[in-house]
């Protein structure tokens, strides 16, 4: 009897051990979402790249203090006055809207290109694109 126990823990404890592995193993080879760097100046970007969102969501983005940016979504470009902008903070954010150029977000993919540059002295320029999904 006490054989047929001991092998029964001996046998929940290897199997314990493999998923153990098995998802350890997974975690390494298939991190999720990307290598969480974004380039200089870029601080945030909400969605962030990848991301399933919701229809009411904000497009937010936030450059170092110092910066402007210029957003184009899905190849229409938004105008700097349907930008709320924030030049202490960096902050940029653009809510879709009646009478905007984007007045819902629609399913499906979106790609976000962000062009910045300093807002005076030494121009600084920089661009990035990235995309999302919305449900």
């Amino acid at each position: 009897m006490a054989t047929g126990a001991t092998r029964y823990r001996v046998t929940l404890l290897v199997l314990g051990l493999v998923f153990v592995v098995i998802v350890g193993a997974t975690m390494l080879a298939l991190p999720s979402g990307g290598d969480g760097t974004l380039p200089h100046p870029v601080q945030e970007i909400s969605p962030e790249d990848g991301d399933l969102v919701l229809r009411q969501t904000d497009l937010i983005m936030r450059l170092e203090p110092g910066y402007r940016a210029q957003l184009v979504i899905d190849g229409v470009a938004v105008p700097l006055d349907q930008v709320i902008f924030t030049p202490e903070t960096g902050l940029h954010v653009f809510a879709p809207g009646p009478g905007k150029v984007i007045e819902e977000w629609l399913p499906g993919f979106h790609i976000v290109d962000a062009a910045w540059d300093t807002l005076s002295g030494v121009p600084d320029t920089g661009s990035m694109r990235w995309s999302f999904r919305v449900a």
